[in-house]
């Protein structure tokens, strides 16, 4: 069985990744993220502060997309194409096409927001320029972009010498050297000057706070998955994007009500609560209620775990009823 669970996750995994639309979504999200920087200087306040807002909700958006149409991608269009049928010929239960599926998908997810975290930490270290005349921070040009040369020069290589699949050769170049490049950079300031190891990076609060964004995440792509058993990709990503925006708003929408309206507290516990994830006001509010702690993590991580489990099991019990056949 395990096995059969493996060579399922694998392949959903590699199918995800050659999913063109994958890359595309990979692009779009580095060139928000870059383009932040310029984008967040148009405030009367703390530019920094709009960067790491903008910063966090553009790894949120690019999770949503890219686990609702490459959930689509693995399982809704294979129903539609009835290539489906031959795993499920075979001795393979449809509880573990799904888990397999699932666990494909959310390791893709995760190379995915690791590269986007990434060219993230690369963005917030440059910072925003507050005038004309501030200098460009140096390290994160030469070493961000002389990594994605190399990279983009090594994939090109192996697909034209070796016949490897150019955006799955690319990523793996990519992931190691974009790695050492937020390493190496992490040793300088803007105008190569040695400094202490990432003192001019951003704290241990924001890591965590991308963290619970990919817990997020998480839960979207269980929510993605289960609505590709039934509907195609358009409704797919309508579904994930209707869940996460309720799921924001549920202690608005639905945590107010909850002792004045029935419908309001089964909705309340329906509907998964996205706000645990999204700690980006209390991050700017800097206090000491405000800090994410280890707690608050573990309790955050068990609660987005249950859902995903939860929201798989209705996801099972769909697909169970699916014809596929026909």
């Amino acid at each position: 069985m395990f096995q059969k669970f493996f060579a399922l996750a694998y392949n959903a995994f590699l199918e995800t990744l050659r999913q063109p639309i994958y890359g595309v979504i990979l692009v779009i999200t580095a060139l928000l993220l870059v383009n932040n920087v310029s984008l967040a200087a148009f405030t009367l306040e703390d530019d920094n502060k709009l960067l790491l807002d903008l910063g966090l909700s553009t790894l949120l958006l690019s999770g949503l997309f890219l686990s609702s149409f490459s959930a689509a991608g693995i399982l809704s269009r294979e129903i539609e194409n009835k290539t489906v049928l031959i795993v499920v010929s075979k001795p393979v239960s449809r509880t573990l096409l799904i888990l397999g599926k699932f666990v494909g998908l959310v390791a893709a997810l995760l190379v995915a927001f690791y590269l986007s975290l990434l060219v993230f930490l690369l963005c917030q270290r440059h910072g925003v320029l507050q005038n004309t005349s501030d200098p460009w921070d140096a390290p994160v040009l030469a070493f961000g972009f002389g990594s994605l040369f190399l990279s983009l020069l090594a994939g090109g290589y192996c697909n034209y010498f070796y016949g490897k699949e150019f955006p799955t050769t690319t990523l793996a170049f990519l992931a190691p050297l974009l790695t050492i490049a937020v390493l190496a950079t992490a040793n300088f300031d803007k105008k190569w000057n040695p400094i202490p190891f990432a003192s001019n990076f951003v704290g241990g609060q924001v890591l965590l706070a991308t963290y619970l964004v990919f817990l997020n995440i998480l839960v979207t792509s269980a929510v993605a998955l289960t609505a590709s058993t039934r509907v195609g990709q358009l409704m797919t990503l309508m579904v994930s994007t209707c869940v996460l925006a309720l799921g924001i708003a549920s202690d608005y929408a639905f945590g107010q009500f909850e002792s004045t309206s029935h419908l309001a507290a089964l909705a309340y516990w329906i509907v998964p609560n996205m706000g645990p994830f999204w700690v980006i006001d209390g991050l700017h509010a800097a206090t000491e209620q405000t800090t994410i702690t280890m707690d608050y993590v573990g309790y955050t991580t068990a609660y987005a775990a249950l859902f995903t489990v939860a929201i798989l099991c209705l996801g099972i019990a769909l697909f169970e009823k699916r014809e596929v056949g026909g």
